[in-house]
This record gives C-alpha cells, sequence and structure tokens, in this order.
C-alpha cells in the first residue's frame, strides 16, 4: 500500500509563481465520472489522497464534491494550496470530513512579485486557525531559502503578532515549528524542478512507487508529483487498473533502477529532490 498517491484534480492556477515551471499540457479540470473511477481503482492502495501535481485545487469548480466523494471512499485528503482562494472556498473545506491537511505555500506570494502581503497572511492564518479547531491539520510552508525570500522576515513578524514569539514556538523536527494545536510552520530551501534539460545530479534512490504515485487530471500514472509534464508515463487509470500499470515493464524498470541505486529514466536521474530525504 502507498503512503500517499497524488490525484492532480486541475492542472490550472491562478498564479504564475517565479519558482513554478508550469506545465505545456492542456489545461483541463478532471470530471466527476473520471474522479470516481479514478477513486474506484485506487481503492485498497492508500488512504491519503492529495489532490495536487501542478495546478491550484481550490480552482476546481467540484472541488466540495470531490472531497465528499473521497470520504465516502474511506479517504482522507490533504491539499497543497497557494492560499489565495481559502477564504472563497473555505465553507465547503471545513465541511469535509475527509479534509485531513491544508499546506499553505506561503512562498507564492512573493513568487508573484505580490505587494500588500497583510491581507493575505490574514486570510491565510483566519483559515488555518479554524481549520486547525476543527481537527484539520495545517502546515504553513516557507520554501524559499535561497531564493525569493526577501520578505520572510515580514511573514515571520506576522506569526509572532499571532503566536507569539519564535524563541517560544517548540520546534517537533528540523524545519518545523508548532505555531498551535495542530498548526505548523516549516521551512526549507529551495529547490530545482526536474528537468530534462538540467545537469545529472548523483541521485542513487527515491520513494517513488514505493511510497508514492500520481495520477495527473486526465488520468495519467506517473511514478511521482514531480512529473509536472507526464514525461514518465506509466499508463492511464481511466483505462487500466492500477496493479496492470504498476507492473509495466517501465514501471518496474524504475523500482528495480532504485532499488540498484541506478535509476533508470533520465529525468530521475536529473532530479534532487530526493536528497531532501
Amino acid at each position: 500500500m502507498f503512503k500517499r498517491i497524488y490525484v492532480e484534480i486541475t492542472n490550472r492556477c491562478n498564479l504564475r509563481c517565479a519558482f513554478c515551471p508550469g506545465t505545456a499540457r492542456p489545461l483541463r479540470d478532471m470530471q466527476e465520472g473520471e474522479f470516481s473511477t479514478v477513486l474506484s481503482r485506487l481503492r485498497g492502495k492508500t488512504r491519503y489522497l492529495y489532490f495536487h501535481v501542478m495546478g491550484e485545487p481550490l480552482l476546481h469548480p467540484r472541488l466540495g464534491r470531490f472531497l465528499a466523494l473521497a470520504g465516502q471512499e474511506g479517504f482522507r485528503v490533504c491539499l497543497t494550496t497557494n492560499g489565495t482562494l481559502l477564504s472563497r472556498r473555505e465553507e465547503e473545506l471545513l465541511a469535509a470530513p475527509a479534509l485531513h491537511k491544508v499546506s499553505v505555500s506561503l512562498h507564492s506570494f512573493e513568487g508573484n512579485g505580490g505587494a500588500d502581503m497583510a491581507p493575505y497572511l490574514k486570510q491565510c492564518w483566519a483559515f488555518c486557525r479554524r481549520a486547525s479547531e476543527r481537527g484539520v491539520l495545517c502546515v504553513l510552508r516557507l520554501w524559499n531559502e535561497g531564493g525569493e525570500d526577501l520578505r520572510n522576515d515580514e511573514i515571520l513578524h506576522f506569526l509572532e503578532t499571532e503566536a507569539g514569539p519564535r524563541e517560544g514556538w517548540a520546534r517537533p523536527r528540523p524545519n518545523t515549528w508548532q505555531l498551535g494545536e495542530r498548526l505548523y510552520l516549516e521551512r526549507d530551501g529551495k529547490f530545482d524542478w526536474p528537468d530534462l534539460a538540467a545537469e545529472e545530479k548523483d541521485t542513487e534512490f527515491c520513494y517513488a512507487l514505493r511510497h508514492q504515485a500520481a495520477v495527473l487530471c486526465d488520468g495519467t500514472v506517473v511514478p511521482c508529483c514531480l512529473d509536472h509534464e507526464g514525461d514518465l508515463a506509466l499508463g492511464n487509470l481511466l483505462h487500466q487498473e492500477l496493479d496492470e500499470i504498476l507492473n509495466s515493464p517501465r514501471a518496474r524498470a524504475i523500482y528495480d533502477g532504485f532499488s540498484h541505486r541506478r535509476p533508470a529514466e533520465e529525468l530521475c536521474r536529473r532530479c534532487g529532490y530526493a536528497k531532501r530525504f
């Protein structure tokens, strides 16, 4: 069983962040019938669905319905969002028993050259406080150290006004601070997305197809959430069972390659993200 499977319910986004590579794939939303098929074929394969690869999941017009369907199938749902639409979608998010975790990428604001940060921060904080009080795990992310991080001090000052001096924040894990019950700040460095044009890294091992896999908005299955163009397409969950896809020659080669510390795919050899774990 996978620890998580990413389901890209849309690859549309309302921002153009400097750190995000975007995608050249046709923009689309996963339709409800397609989503139901995906759920049925992921049943028993994982407990946790992450509604993200590319795109902003809060843009999907059927988000509330998708959360309900996932819950009916016994899944817990995690969302990663840029936070700009949290107040607009708050009611349906907080009404969803399946919602387990919301990660807010605070670094997306500076990545778009935003000017007035205060209303944005207040919106994100207000949502996270209300959600965490209802049992939802909330993580505020600053994954921009070494990148566009000039306004991190402004963000940290805001968080101190809401959560108290940072010297008093508990630190349950490296790079993670607890701001409240089920409410955390997570900091990390900027990372480069894997790209076939990038230089090769010295990556030897990855948890792709061991702990995780991803389903793009057209049903294409890829090994991980960083394959933003679907370069490592293994099959299509709208037309095949997951076991058939995972037993394909390409999928087996990827799995076996990492087992022997020899990545089989060029894209994997050009990805440095695995070094984070």
